[in-house]
């Protein structure tokens, strides 16, 4: 008939007390009291019917039956550690948290996750989106994709990968193009409706319906006017549906281009100043999930092309956008 097994906090404080053959170190590690520890030794001496330490004034050591209970408690917490470190080691390398800004989330990241979950389906990835820089010590985020200035220092517990730089250029929908006729010159925008990406605002004041209708030769011309937009994936949603046109990132607007649903109508671009990375902690780098997904994103900026927004592409199209369009051969 098995005997019934003691209490696992006084064999805990057994094994911690004969591994440091101290009362005081083990009840410090144990982050007890000794008084504490002492009682819980003493009810195991009582359950077992033997005494496990023999006790000086100063020191205690192990009577005949402690030292042969011992060996096999010390080995049974080792494998206890070990499953546990285990099942720690598979969650962490499970889950990954990525922080994104709203509008790179929702025009380039989300259209595009779902060909890391296929290719890492023992990965979750969980996307944080917020215009708050993510703090990889107290946010719980493993990698990040951030828009920076392209002549940015790097932190030194961080690791940096360029993706792309992003420009800006007027964009609206063929369907304003229609309603309004041919877009030739950029003064046809003095008789089109503007949308505002006010986002822009947060980090660059050198970009802006101003500054790219001065760089096009475009006078005296009221750029205030129009919608305005606090995120750049709704400014980008109404230009989809002409409501106007949009000074749009040309990055976040890649898709819509891609497929037609928007249009470029001048070949004047402006250099935003900023470069997309993925950026890690160089603590996680190495991690298999990380490396992952770094890998992954490099793959997906490197696979865009330009003249894929005149229908060519080396890519397969993201869900939502192969839905809303007939099949079409890629390119290899």
């Amino acid at each position: 008939m098995n005997r019934p097994l003691p209490p696992l906090n006084a064999l805990r404080a057994f094994e911690a007390a004969a591994r440091h053959l101290s009362m005081a170190k083990a009840a410090e590690e144990l982050n007890v009291t000794p008084g504490a520890l002492s009682h819980q030794i003493r009810g195991l001496e009582a359950l077992l019917g033997v005494e496990l330490f023999e006790r000086g004034v100063r020191s205690i050591a192990l009577t005949g039956a402690g030292a042969r209970l011992y060996p096999g408690l010390r080995t049974a917490f080792l494998h206890m550690r070990e499953a546990m470190d285990a099942l720690g080691e598979a969650d962490r390398d499970r889950v990954l948290v990525v922080s994104a800004l709203p509008g790179f989330t929702a025009k380039w990241l989300a259209p595009r996750l779902y060909r890391f979950a296929e290719a890492h389906p023992e990965i979750d990835a969980r996307v944080s989106s917020s215009g708050a820089l993510a703090n990889f010590r107290t946010d719980g985020v493993h990698v990040a994709l951030r828009n920076m200035p392209v002549d940015f220092v790097d932190e030194p517990d961080l690791v940096y990968e360029r993706l792309f730089e992003a420009s800006y250029t007027p964009v609206c929908s063929p369907k304003l193009i229609e309603r309004l006729g041919a877009f030739d010159t950029p003064e046809v925008l003095r008789k089109a409706p503007l949308i505002h990406d006010d986002s822009l605002s947060t980090w660059t004041k050198t970009i802006g319906w101003p500054e790219w209708l001065s760089r096009a030769g475009v006078a005296d011309f009221d750029a205030s006017r129009g919608l305005r937009f606090s995120s750049a994936d709704h400014a980008l949603d109404a230009t989809v549906e002409g409501a106007g046109v949009l000074l749009a990132s040309d990055v976040l607007a890649y898709d819509e281009l891609r497929t037609g649903r928007l249009a470029m109508p001048f070949d004047l671009r402006m250099p935003s100043g900023r470069v997309y990375c993925v950026v890690a902690p160089k603590r996680l780098q190495d991690r298999p999930n990380v490396r992952a997904f770094r890998d992954w994103a490099k793959a997906e900026a490197a696979a865009m092309k330009w003249d894929a927004c005149k229908g060519e592409d080396t890519r397969p199209l993201p869900h939502d956008i192969r839905q809303s369009r007939k099949p079409r051969r890629h390119k290899d």
